[in-house]
């Protein structure tokens, strides 16, 4: 890896077309300048940005409906600035002078997101925290990696292994594009969580920054109790309560060995009933993913009658070597398929060109990943594979199992739709009602990895009944004056409210 390598940058999804001379926002709030702070700002932050193109660039991030916008010219918001800051002491200046001025801040990282969570919906300040990368410390003994948040992730494995021989093992689709100060905002999940966790069982402990610009540190591991786990309320909390400033993870040995299997049931409800044996068991393959019929067909060009299985396991070749053996036991019955297939879905697993092409042509084309428990698994992909296929002009509601836990696992639906082109806003709304308010009948969760975002904001109180009020509390205890990245969670905004449509 070059040294131009180590300092990444986002990456846009899609080329705006059409766009003029000053951005345009899609989404009808109103925006808050910054005219009465910019000189404040640019006193205490190295980098201040105020030109057309990086404040058009900094109003989205990867949301599939916004790149429909940006075909239309429009960016989802604009914010009026764009800071830089070259370290927490400036993250907590700026802050200190949008809580002062009652200006909104919203925190931004690789803007990989896919429910529109970075996007500054009442304009303000965007804080990029992408000037902020790198290793700080590295703890071999404990396997315990410090890391500034605007640090990429494949920069970030990829020093790892070079020069400690670790890896965290948190690999998402959008390794190349997302930030770790991103992958703890908003819950990610990498491709290899069955065997190293999801993010939160990474995190040891973060630097945070109020939003009034005070410097804290929460979680102290291992294992402390020292009253509630102050952590995890920021773990998930999208820049709502406060901004990531560091960040220090688990790290493992890079694994010595890897073992590959693949197979074919006859059904997805039976692959979904091996993968439950499986874990029940005690085994934690790093990479578990049941492929639907359908699905199947399409990436793994089966015929159409059979539900892919791969299995990928990583580690001490011991424990590896028994995880197959058991993986092995429980699908003696299912057809051995060519390995090859788990080969080819790992070299091209981080591909997400498809999008930007299936957009430019008209599709409506989204994600809904949600987790259940393996009871209520076959009844949710039921009932949100038909409910997705019912929404007018739908042409097609797929899914796979991609992450699995001892009580539940990960299902990942895909879907598309070809309405016309007036409709494709109204489509894919009426496509997240669907496919959401059937997941939640049916005991699923709201996310599992992608987080709420603006998309999924309008759920959240039905989805958290009761406890939504907790969350407000939390909420305005400690950004009472409700600057931090306002209109996402549901929260309720003194800034005003968004209408999708």
């Amino acid at each position: 890896m070059t040294t131009d390598d180590r300092h990444a940058a986002p990456t846009p999804p899609i080329p705006f077309e059409g766009a003029g001379a000053e951005p345009e926002a899609h989404l009808d709030a109103a925006p808050v300048g910054v005219g009465g702070i910019l000189g404040d700002l640019q006193a205490v932050c190295r980098e201040v940005l105020v030109g057309a193109d990086e404040r058009r660039e900094a109003g989205r991030d990867w949301w599939p409906l916004a790149l429909h916008w940006a075909l239309r010219g429009q960016t989802a918001a604009v914010p009026a600035a764009v800071c830089r800051p070259a370290d927490a002491g400036e993250v907590a200046a700026v802050l200190r002078v949008c809580h002062a001025a009652r200006v909104p801040v919203t925190a931004a990282g690789g803007r990989s997101g896919v429910c529109g969570a970075s996007v500054p919906v009442f304009g303000g300040v965007v804080v990029d925290l992408t000037a902020m990368q790198g290793i700080v410390d590295v703890d071999a003994t404990s396997g315990l990696v410090t890391v500034l948040p605007g640090t990429f992730g494949h920069v970030l494995e990829a020093e790892l292994a070079e020069r400690h021989g670790l890896t965290v093992g948190h690999w998402p689709q959008s390794m190349a594009l997302s930030t770790v100060g991103g992958w703890v905002a908003c819950r990610g999940a990498g491709q290899l969580s069955t065997r190293y966790g999801k993010i939160e069982d990474m995190v040891v402990s973060l630097d945070v920054v109020l939003p009034d610009g005070r410097p804290i540190t929460v979680g102290r591991g291992p294992r402390a109790a020292a009253g509630p786990d102050l952590l995890q309320l920021f773990v998930g909390s999208e820049g709502t309560l406060g901004v990531v400033t560091g960040v220090t993870l688990r790290a493992h040995p890079v694994p010595e060995v890897q073992r590959r299997a693949a197979y074919g049931f006859g059904s997805f409800a039976d692959g979904l009933e091996a993968c439950r044996r499986i874990l029940r068991r005690g085994a934690t393959p790093a990479v578990l993913r049941l492929y639907d019929e359908a699905e199947s067909k399409r990436s793994h060009g089966t015929d159409g009658t059979v539900a892919v299985l791969l299995v990928l396991d990583e580690g001490d070749g011991l424990l590896v070597d028994a995880v197959m053996a058991v993986v092995a036991q429980v699908c003696a019955d299912a057809a051995r398929l060519d390995d090859d297939l788990v080969e080819r879905w790992w070299h091209h697993r981080n591909d997400v060109s498809a999008l930007q092409a299936l957009t430019r042509k008209g599709f409506v084309v989204d994600t809904l990943e949600i987790a259940a428990p393996w009871s209520a698994l076959p009844a949710v992909y039921d009932a949100t594979t038909a409910a997705l296929l019912a929404v007018p002009s739908a042409r097609a509601a797929t899914a796979h199992l991609s992450h699995s836990y001892p009580d539940g696992a990960c299902l990942y639906f895909t879907f598309a739709a070809t309405p016309p082109p007036e409709e494709v806003d109204a489509t894919y709304l009426a496509l997240w009602d669907a496919g959401t308010r059937a997941v939640l009948a049916h005991g699923g969760n709201l996310s599992h990895h992608h987080g709420v975002g603006l998309n999924r904001s309008r759920f959240v109180a039905e989805a958290l009944g009761p406890a939504f009020d907790v969350l407000v509390a939390l909420k305005d205890a400690l950004d009472p004056a409700g600057i931090a990245n306002p209109g996402k969670l549901g929260l309720p905004s003194p800034f005003g409210t968004v209408t999708l449509s």
